[in-house]
């Protein structure tokens, strides 16, 4: 059931570290969060992967939209959709296979970052349920952005306008619970439940709730099926 979309993922992967993009993509992002790490250790003096945890989802949103604009406005602008969407494949199966190579992507660069993990298990005494939430949020905050990247992606053939357009939409979601002051109590609670850092923010602590795993698994599954649903639109066009 699941060959054509992994097939699909693995020439997307091939086209990641065949090229520089994956190999920029993780370095650039192990500096960042590295700087971030020790700045906290040297001169905060936080024996913690708290301010670790606090970055990454921001950096995610620019690195989310970078990994994922290019996997269908590329194929959109060289004309080789047109030979996808004749195959004999599902759409979903092409749109859920290029979303993995990118899940894939994005997750290498995170756990990457469990070496300082284990730096700090040498320093000092870790909470273990933190550090399993807090790489658990980030791999769901990671895989919800980027369902908002290939969205985009499916929308234009245009990378620069699809990864504006990803920024654009990850900002609001990530901003929500930011701005809950300013709505009614009656509409409150709702926007900050659509928050992603609301929910990132709960799992980061170590405190697994099955509403903030449905809220992330909604939104991707959301996403990744507007994905599908214009791919499909161009059977018809």
């Amino acid at each position: 059931m699941f060959k054509n979309t992994w097939i699909f993922c693995q020439r997307e992967l091939k086209s990641y570290f065949n090229s520089p993009i994956a190999y920029i993509v993780i370095t650039i992002f192990l500096l960042i969060s590295g700087w971030f790490f020790f700045n906290g250790i040297f001169i905060a003096n936080q024996t913690s992967l708290r301010g670790l945890f606090s970055i990454v989802p921001f950096i995610f949103m620019f690195f989310a939209p970078a990994i994922s604009m290019r996997l269908l406005s590329e194929e959109k602008k060289s004309g080789t959709i047109e030979v996808l969407v004749t195959l004999p494949v599902r759409d979903w199966e092409i749109i859920l296979g290029k979303y993995l190579s990118a899940l894939i992507l994005l997750s290498i660069a995170v756990l990457l970052t469990l070496t300082y993990a284990l730096t700090l298990s040498f320093m000092g005494n870790l909470d273990g349920g933190a550090v399993v939430g807090g790489y658990l949020g980030l791999i769901l905050v990671g895989a919800t952005y980027l369902s908002v990247g290939v969205f985009t992606s499916s929308l234009t053939k245009n990378q620069v306008v699809a990864f504006v357009v990803s920024f654009v939409i990850i900002f609001i979601l990530f901003m929500l619970d930011k701005v809950v002051m300013f709505f009614p109590g009656f509409l409150a609670s709702f926007v900050e439940y659509l928050s992603v850092d609301y929910h990132f923010s709960n799992i980061s602590r170590g405190v697994i709730d099955s509403r903030d795993l449905i809220y992330y698994f909604s939104v991707i599954f959301f996403f990744l099926l507007l994905s599908v649903r214009f791919l499909e639109s161009r059977r018809w066009r």
